[in-house]
């Protein structure tokens, strides 16, 4: 049978294609070597819990054409993020907000605090991120909240890490522990997989195919590919390896009914080697008397390990841009989602970019 569109990967980007084009009346067929659905927004129910199996996904935009496309989909609930912070036996609020400068420092009033934060910056030549946040946020917010946190998050130190990874840090004088600014957020109610299923309704996926086994054949089904994986895969490694970060992830359920009162806490000093925990049933308010926790420990990537997050240095960004330029030169393949365009992109930034695409 011949297709419009062979997708490759069932995560965010091919999916989102995927309905697109099978709504606008095209054939397509979807490939991924896992053997489920939903990439790395994959969620399994354990014992009652929707456990996010990859790592912590909240929904949030402002995009109201985003906000509206996933409504199709899923009812969302009105989950808020707001993580804390653990560092050296205490807990601090994030983002950054008056409520932490009250937790470091017990000042009240905004005009206290932007005094501290006036007094402590770094005021010298920035050339790396350790440099950069001290500019930005000074001395006690930096080695209490993110120096650690970083390092353990890159593995390496921060002085060694480029400037702009740290573009900015939001700074708010309000109590708020609103983690995002977005119009729109929550989570999809039963989970990211119910959401996908809905999604691909109509579709036909091959599960446990690996693109990489017969490219040629795959290549022959249809009259475009859309590929979602590894760019630098794609083209064989020809110019070499682009680095990323992996993650590994210790799953345990507790015979407790809340363990950490929290969906996320962060681990912002080196008493540990993970750098947050996460409590599954919060997202959803599961009504359990057990509970399911993911403590997340960063590792160097590797072949046959899951890529993350691309480190975007000088080398990798110079390397990266090699590969793109080949994949402009192919008329017939679209290249799309985080691997495929080597950026961390939030979940509504990968619908966006679907979108655009399909347009």
């Amino acid at each position: 049978m011949q297709y419009d569109y062979l997708i490759v990967g069932c995560g965010l980007f091919g999916t989102t294609f995927a309905r697109l084009v099978t709504d606008a009346g095209k054939k397509c067929l979807i490939i991924d070597k896992r053997d489920h659905i939903a990439g790395n927004c994959y969620t399994e129910n354990v014992d009652g819990i929707n456990v996010h199996k990859y790592g912590a996904h909240i929904f949030h935009t402002s995009n109201k054409k985003v906000w509206e496309f996933v409504n199709r989909f899923a009812e969302f609930n009105n989950f808020i993020n707001s993580p804390k912070a653990y560092s050296n036996g205490k807990l601090y609020s994030l983002p950054f907000n008056m409520n932490t400068f009250y937790e470091l420092w017990g000042v009240k009033t905004p005009d206290s605090a932007q005094l501290i934060l006036d007094q402590q910056r770094y005021m010298g030549p920035v050339f790396n991120l350790e440099q950069q946040a001290l500019s930005l946020v000074g001395n006690d917010i930096y080695y209490t909240l993110i120096k650690d946190y970083t390092e353990k998050q890159w593995g390496r130190r921060a002085i060694d890490l480029p400037a702009f990874i740290i573009k900015r840090l939001p700074l708010r004088f309000t109590f708020d522990n609103n983690y995002f600014n977005d119009k729109y957020q929550g989570i999809p109610i039963g989970g990211y997989t119910k959401m996908f299923e809905n999604m691909l309704d109509g579709i036909e996926i091959k599960l446990n195919t690996d693109y990489f086994s017969d490219k040629s054949y795959f290549n022959s089904l249809a009259k475009t590919v859309v590929y979602t994986g590894k760019i630098d895969e794609y083209f064989d490694y020809q110019y070499g390896e682009l680095d990323y970060r992996s993650l590994r992830f210790d799953v345990k359920r507790l015979e407790e009914e809340n363990h950490q009162g929290n969906a996320v806490i962060n681990y912002c000093d080196m008493s540990r080697k993970y750098t947050r925990i996460i409590e599954h049933k919060h997202f959803e308010g599961a009504k359990t008397d057990h509970t399911v926790i993911t403590k997340e420990y960063p590792q160097t990537y590797e072949r046959g390990l899951t890529p993350y997050y691309p480190i975007n240095d000088d080398a990798n960004q110079t390397l990266y841009k090699k590969y793109r330029d080949c994949a402009k030169s192919l008329t017939n393949v679209l290249f799309g989602g985080r691997l495929s365009e080597y950026k961390y992109m939030d979940m509504h930034v990968v619908i966006e970019s679907a979108m655009n695409k399909f347009k």
